[in-house]
């Protein structure tokens, strides 16, 4: 039998897409972390002209978070019977905090979108993008934190007194002491999450365009049910000690746990072990769905941006 019939007569093998494997997804996401000098550099850059030729550059953002916070905190506490020295910190750091994961989803929906010229040109992992947004929000975030600083310099009185109440006749808190350290981890653990939220919905929005549109539509639905301008507190006051039904739609939100893990040591508030339980289980599964993502169709990214 000739080569060219052996050939022919061979069972036909199965085409095998060399990109659809763990290996490569392992391989990209590790290369995006090592390449950190890439995306900290084009998330800096990102401030940078987003304020180019302004005369206070980025301290825009922690202007316009002061006034969006203390607009909020100085109506709604009166809403709510809230004192100031308490409520307006509460509703301060909820909206920081918020911002971030917001942007996360928001923006992270948009990575790959938002950087196809550079997909196209440039031979780097697609973390790389993931982490850009992820990284130029973190600093976003860290020039928000100026305002929880003046805030904090201003009620550190009220904050730090054991047994202040957010709302009128609300939950007894313990007040500010060494627990703020436990901030540290929550902000780790809220950036590792922006991370595979900005892969996964970042390919998922490539493919198809209407998710931002979507995700921005439910994000705003999310933000009103979500503690961040009203306090758990008035749902005991209005339903009762347990909260009624209403109780559960704040505690099935995923965005009220990450909000309370870094919210509570902040201002003193009590920590409930149950938060982290819950934005350990989402970090899981978010990673999880973000590696089947990046296994079965990081190698299409650069056709459908």
């Amino acid at each position: 039998m000739s080569a060219i019939g052996a050939i022919d007569s061979a069972p036909e093998q199965p085409v095998v897409h060399a990109g659809r494997t763990w290996g490569r997804a392992f391989q990209d996401i590790r290369a995006g972390l090592a390449a950190r000098e890439l995306w900290a550099h084009l998330g800096w850059q990102d401030i940078k002209q987003r304020y180019r030729r302004s005369v206070i550059g980025p301290l825009w953002i922690t202007l316009s978070m002061g006034i969006t916070a203390t607009g909020l905190g100085l109506l709604y506490s009166q809403l709510f019977e809230g004192e100031i020295a308490t409520f307006l910190p509460y509703l301060t750091v909820g909206f920081i905090i918020w911002q971030f994961i917001l942007g996360c989803l928001t923006e992270g929906s948009d990575s790959f979108i938002h950087n196809e010229g550079l997909i196209k040109q440039l031979p780097a992992p697609l973390t790389v993008y993931a982490l850009r947004t992820v990284w130029r929000l973190t600093l976003m975030f860290l020039h928000n934190l100026v305002v929880y600083f003046i805030v904090l310099a201003i009620f550190f009185g009220p904050l730090s007194t054991e047994g202040y109440t957010i709302t009128a006749g609300g939950t007894a808190q313990p007040g500010l002491d060494w627990s703020v350290l436990w901030a540290i981890p929550a902000i780790a653990l809220i950036a590792i999450n922006g991370a595979w939220a900005a892969l996964l919905f970042g390919i998922i929005s490539t493919r198809y365009r209407d998710i931002p549109q979507v995700v921005a539509a439910l994000t705003n639905l999310v933000f009103f049910v979500t503690p961040i301008v009203w306090s758990t507190d008035i749902l005991a006051k209005r339903f009762g000690e347990d909260g009624g039904w209403v109780k559960y739609v704040a505690e099935a939100n995923p965005a009220y746990h990450f909000i309370q893990i870094l919210r509570a040591p902040l201002l003193g508030n009590v920590q409930s072990w149950h938060h982290w339980v819950f934005c350990g289980v989402v970090t899981v599964i978010g990673w999880s769905l973000a590696l089947v993502a990046m296994r079965n169709y990081r190698s299409r990214i650069s056709y459908w941006v």
